[in-house]
């Protein structure tokens, strides 16, 4: 999927759900989805990124604070938590 084909599918999916598309910072979520892929396993990508997106929609903190939590705790995780 080249760039242009992401952000026409983000548009859409954006507006399917009744979001501003703006709203998405992709390149967050793509570095995010990495770093829980290489850093836990491959699943954990999709999980990662819609609990970050769950926690922005209903909790106190933002998309934007939510991924720093997410990527550091990913980052950390092979250090913690070894195997």
């Amino acid at each position: 999927m080249t760039t242009s084909q992401l952000d026409a599918w983000v548009a859409a999916l954006a507006a399917e759900l009744g979001l501003e598309s703006a709203e998405v910072d992709i390149e967050r979520l793509l570095d995010l989805a990495r770093d829980a892929a290489h850093s836990i396993t491959r699943p954990a990508a999709p999980v990662t990124t819609y609990l970050v997106g769950y926690a922005a929609g209903i909790g106190d903190m933002s998309a934007e604070v939510a991924s720093e939590r997410a990527t550091a705790l990913a980052l950390r995780w092979t250090e913690e938590m070894p195997g």
